[in-house]
């Protein structure tokens, strides 16, 4: 992974910027062409959304579940390195009406860890190959 294109189907996702740093940061040199690459990381699922969980007696909604999903893979030319790998991280909260700037805040904030979290699950399973 000496010369690395990251193949993504969304380049302005919280997840490929996080995996951009992150890799800069463990020495891996990002090139902006497939055909100098050694390796080629492709993402082909960066998708994140939040459902609700339950409701009051009054149908508002009072839980939430945030979620992440990406599928990657990792090829050198034409050899698969790594094959897709499929990963869905999520979290639950509390919503409350009367403090809705503080629960986005909240829903940012979790976002933010689970994309973290994400970019850590795939960056140990790339170190053991």
């Amino acid at each position: 992974m000496r010369l690395t294109y990251i193949d993504a189907v969304e380049r302005n996702s919280l997840f490929h910027s996080e995996l951009r740093s992150q890799l800069k940061a463990a020495g891996v040199a990002l090139i902006d062409s497939p055909e100098e690459a050694t390796a080629i990381l492709a993402i082909s699922i960066d998708e994140t959304d939040q459902r609700v969980l339950s409701v009051s007696a009054r149908n508002v909604p009072t839980e939430y579940e945030v979620y992440y999903s990406i599928e990657y893979a990792l090829m050198s030319g034409n050899n698969s390195l790594m094959a897709p790998q499929f990963l869905t991280l999520v979290r639950d909260y509390t919503y409350d009406e009367t403090v809705v700037l503080g629960k986005l805040r909240e829903e940012e904030l979790m976002r933010d860890a689970i994309v973290k979290d994400l970019v850590r699950i795939v960056l140990k399973q790339l170190s053991a190959l």
